[in-house]
């Protein structure tokens, strides 16, 4: 076992090296965990170093990113292309590919981005729960594993909870947990804060659970051993010790977050005798490096004949192309008034019925109108299933999508209330980040929920969707708008995308105008003459109420075009000739009606042409509330008159 110890040093030293020439980073973990890296790598972990996309490949998430150099490390030594030394020596630096926290470069072999405390623990979830459907689909004799690590903060966090129940319930058994159990946080010891049962916590929800040295590799070997043949989740909890090897930080919050210092190198160098020039790694040690993976290389070459019956998402956007010309057709005479829930789930029979898709809810399958009506309950008996019920666990359910998501095997939806997008917030915004393609659909988009109240109805929900960078909102108004959005979400595969629709009923106004085949996230849905004074742009369930006020205005000779604006994101992208001509108007007066937050809208026009709320909502019939905040045609209509004379 002596060796393990020089190849353990080869991570150690590139990672207190790269540190320490960045001038800032976290040292302590790689330290810590590098015997356990050094096993997984070197004995265990099936990868192909040459094929870093290799589907069938087991996935290796870190979930405690903070100390990413553990895993740069881990990509050079073992020979990943693009993960070059020079890489490693340009750490935190602007341009390179070793980031502060690991971001999706999966042809560079990092897997998933990772970071906020917790992310990584659901997202190995959701890779499990796509590796187990795949397995199922295509009788693989094989299930490729998923190895988390993750240390005391994840498991802290809320998240970890949501997620590992979830796995336990499914007895998710190609999942293994790695935990660095070195009770130092950034304040001092975990017993400051943290005081839990953990290994209890997780026989509790129903994982397997082994405890160990994180330092002795015959123990650690022998763990791993003891999960590769499993019918639930694994937690291997290990002991460990932060900053492993430091002589004056190790088992210390000082070497969490910092550099050592070039005199503690010297002296850790000297405690674990390791003689080489920064960043030189001895001939020897990357030799075995690099050929740890060999053993790997039968099962690749028997993979071949599998992966060629794996379609995934090839030639999905021509799938969806050819799909949605029939939706249209189908519904394009449909003329009862509606929620926009109930007519996504009209699209969702067809979606569900012709191509690869893996939907689910938070709980609210009845009230989102997620689940087709063909589509089986995914279970620990049947993973070729479509649906997942994720129960009450909406931050864990996002996290979990955006694990799925990196796969690239199935596009993957699921539902919840707009209001509770609060709870997902990190999620979403990591899938964003890294230019994956989940689609979330929040129903119950407004203060037109009525009766549940504030807590239910969103404010300053959609603003804050739209604000995050590299992704989709989409608020249709009747079904022609949602199938034009639910086509456009489908073909969208480097941003997440936000569905965005009513509980209540609402006309259906949009058939004869607009271009499912070339929908650019606005149009005109009604022009009240063909020289208009004014342009009322409004989404969703205020497009009805904004032709309302057109008709009025045209009763006193005020001429108004009304553009529905389902994706303002969408719209943004077009070209300016495009979008100047949309909104232009003789009097080039612009409003917008929305029952939400106005701060968004004055990127098209002035705060006072903004008819929305700025403050809580409350529990009475929708028509009530409506009238009480002013959206109603008569008061808008009204105050329109006064601000264009």
């Amino acid at each position: 076992m002596k060796n393990y110890t020089n190849l353990a040093n080869c991570i150690r030293f590139l990672s207190i090296e790269a540190v320490e020439k960045a001038k800032s980073g976290h040292p302590g973990m790689p330290m810590g965990m590098a015997d356990i890296a050094t096993v997984l790598f070197h004995d265990f972990l099936t990868h192909n170093p040459k094929d870093p996309e290799w589907i069938l490949k087991d996935r290796f998430v870190l979930s405690n990113g903070h100390g990413s150099m553990l895993l740069y490390s881990l990509l050079y030594l073992t020979g990943y292309k693009k993960m070059t030394l020079q890489q490693i020596k340009n750490f935190r630096q602007l341009g390179s590919i070793t980031a502060g926290h690991p971001e999706y470069e999966p042809d560079a072999g990092i897997e998933i981005t990772t970071g906020p405390l917790g992310q990584g623990i659901s997202n190995g979830v959701g890779m499990a729960l796509a590796l187990k459907k795949l397995a199922a689909e295509q009788k693989l004799k094989r299930t490729p594993k998923v190895y988390v690590f993750c240390g005391d903060g994840c498991l802290m966090e809320g998240i970890s909870q949501e997620a590992i129940s979830l796995a336990g319930h499914l007895k998710l058994d190609n999942l293994i947990l790695v935990y660095d159990n070195n009770k130092i946080s950034i304040d001092g010891s975990t017993d400051l804060s943290f005081s839990d049962n953990t290994n209890l916590r997780f026989k509790s929800v129903n994982w397997n659970v082994f405890s160990g040295d994180g330092h002795n590799h015959k123990n650690i070997r022998d763990l791993f051993k003891k999960s590769q043949k499993s019918n639930k989740p694994n937690l291997l909890n290990f002991k460990t010790t932060i900053g492993f090897g430091s002589p004056n930080k190790s088992a210390k919050a000082s070497s969490h977050g910092s550099p050592l210092g070039a005199d503690e190198i010297i002296l850790t160098k000297k405690k674990l005798d390791w003689k080489e020039a920064p960043f030189h790694i001895p001939a020897a040690l990357l030799k075995e490096w690099r050929q740890s993976s060999n053993r790997n290389l039968k099962i690749y070459a028997q993979s071949k004949q599998s992966i060629k019956n794996i379609k995934g998402l090839k030639n999905f956007s021509t799938e969806v192309i050819k799909l949605f010309d029939a939706v249209s057709s189908e519904f394009k005479d449909f003329n009862s008034p509606q929620a926009t829930r109930k007519s996504s789930e009209a699209v969702l029979h067809f979606i569900n019925s012709n191509i690869p898709i893996f939907g689910g809810s938070a709980d609210l399958t009845g009230s989102n109108n997620t689940k087709g009506k063909q589509m089986e309950i995914v279970n620990h008996k049947n993973f070729k299933a479509q649906y997942i019920h994720y129960g009450v666990r909406e931050h864990g359910m996002a996290a979990i999508m955006n694990g799925i998501a990196s796969t690239k095997l199935y596009k993957t939806y699921s539902g919840t209330f707009l209001s509770f997008a609060d709870y997902m917030k990190p999620s979403l915004r990591l899938a964003a980040l890294m230019n994956i393609d989940p689609i979330q659909v929040f129903t119950h988009d407004s203060i037109g929920l009525g009766e549940d109240g504030p807590t239910h109805q969103p404010i300053e929900q959609l603003n804050m969707l739209r604000l995050i960078p590299n992704s989709f909102v989409f608020r249709p108004c009747d079904m022609m708008e949602t199938i034009a959005c639910w086509k456009a979400a489908l073909l969208i595969d480097n941003a997440p995308s936000f569905i965005c629709l009513s509980r209540q009923n609402l006309p259906q106004i949009s058939n004869k105008r607009i271009n499912i085949s070339n929908f650019k996230g606005a149009y005109t849905i009604y022009e009240s003459s063909k020289i208009n004074h004014i342009t009322i742009i409004a989404t969703g369930s205020e497009v009805s109420l904004a032709v309302e006020v057109a008709n009025l205005l045209k009763e006193v000779k005020i001429e108004a075009k009304v553009v529905s604006m389902p994706c303002t994101s969408l719209f943004d992208s077009q070209k300016n000739s495009f979008k100047n001509k949309l909104l232009q108007s003789k009097l080039s007066q612009i409003f917008v009606i929305e029952a939400g937050s106005t701060m968004y809208w004055n990127k098209y026009t002035n705060q006072e042409n903004i008819f929305g709320i700025d403050e809580f909502g409350a529990s009475a019939p929708a028509k009530d509330v409506f009238n009480k905040y002013g959206l109603t045609p008569k008061r808008i209509s009204s105050t329109i008159r006064k601000r264009i004379k």
